[in-house]
């Protein structure tokens, strides 16, 4: 006989899920991506959101009160000119790459010696109280002067090249990393220290094992910041004198009334920028796994 209490599969219990929804493979309930984006990474979502508001609300104001193109460009105008700009070879000097290049070195090169420099004399003042008295007034006096006043005496040292800028920028990446590395290396528990030295730990153990590792998310932090300087660090210096850089195309542009195109050059060093930024955070992620599983815990919990 055949068991009538065996349900035919097309009659099958619908797997659970809220009613009048359907459902998934495993059970879940479909869902329009976006609406999963916005929950799970609403950055995702409203950052190009506001972009595309501002954007909107740029237009609208060329359009509505018309000023001039050479005080407000409207964003298409401006759009032609980073395509214009980009669309040059990378070895044509009347093109963006070029120039770009050219900023990215001295930016990168005065950020390495500037972060390097920071970091190991942050970490001597900070492991000896007779440095930290010696080099920290010097220090502080070379910190308070304005960078700007200072770069002309740097090109008329160095003449119009590379040297004065990466210098420049080296100055101005220099200090952030001093004072992080400096509290990185104070914020280490002194108990993990005895603890340490209890166990013949050597004084490059400690580093290495304790210290350092105790101070690389302030020394990240320091690292965010001057990525984003090492860019304004390189401007300053092509504004002073230069014979290439987007500093140099910018006074060169200005000086033409082409403001579209120095707008597209303020979009270029944007993009710099946010991808130096990107970068450090990237690699914190990477190196600091620990604290960036903290904050999201922390953030979760909230």
């Amino acid at each position: 006989m055949v068991d009538t209490a065996t349900t035919h599969p097309a009659t099958a219990t619908r797997p659970p899920g809220r009613p009048g929804k359907a459902a998934g493979p495993q059970g879940g309930r479909l869902e329009i991506p976006l609406l999963g984006l916005l929950r799970e990474r609403p950055e995702y979502v409203l950052s190009p959101l506001l972009f595309v508001v501002l954007i909107a609300i740029w237009h609208a104001a060329a359009v509505i009160f018309e000023p001039p193109e050479f005080i407000l460009p409207p964003p298409g105008m401006v759009w032609s000119a980073l395509v214009s700009g980009l669309s040059a070879s990378p070895f044509d000097p009347s093109g963006f790459w070029y120039h770009a290049g050219v900023t990215a070195f001295e930016a990168l090169s005065g950020f390495l010696i500037g972060s390097g420099a920071g970091i190991t004399i942050g970490m001597a003042v900070a492991h000896s109280r007779l440095v930290e008295r010696v080099l920290y007034p010097y220090i502080i006096a070379i910190q308070s002067l304005p960078k700007i006043a200072v770069a002309p005496l740097f090109v008329i040292w160095f003449g119009f090249g590379i040297e004065p800028k990466i210098l420049i920028t080296t100055i101005i990446t220099f200090f952030p990393l001093l004072v992080n590395s400096i509290a990185g290396a104070n914020s280490v528990d002194p108990a993990r220290i005895d603890l340490a030295r209890s166990c013949n730990a050597t004084p490059m153990q400690i580093f290495f094992k304790i210290t350092l590792p105790s101070a690389l998310p302030f020394i990240f932090a320091g690292l965010n910041m001057a990525a984003v300087l090492s860019i304004l660090g390189a401007i300053v210096g092509e504004f002073v004198g230069a014979q290439a850089g987007i500093g140099m195309l910018i006074l060169q542009r200005n000086e033409l009334l082409d403001i579209a195109s120095v707008y597209a050059l303020f979009v270029v060093l944007a993009a710099m920028g946010l991808s130096l930024h990107l970068t450090m955070r990237a690699l914190e992620r990477h190196f600091c796994f620990w604290s960036h599983r903290g904050r999201k815990a922390d953030l979760d919990s909230v």
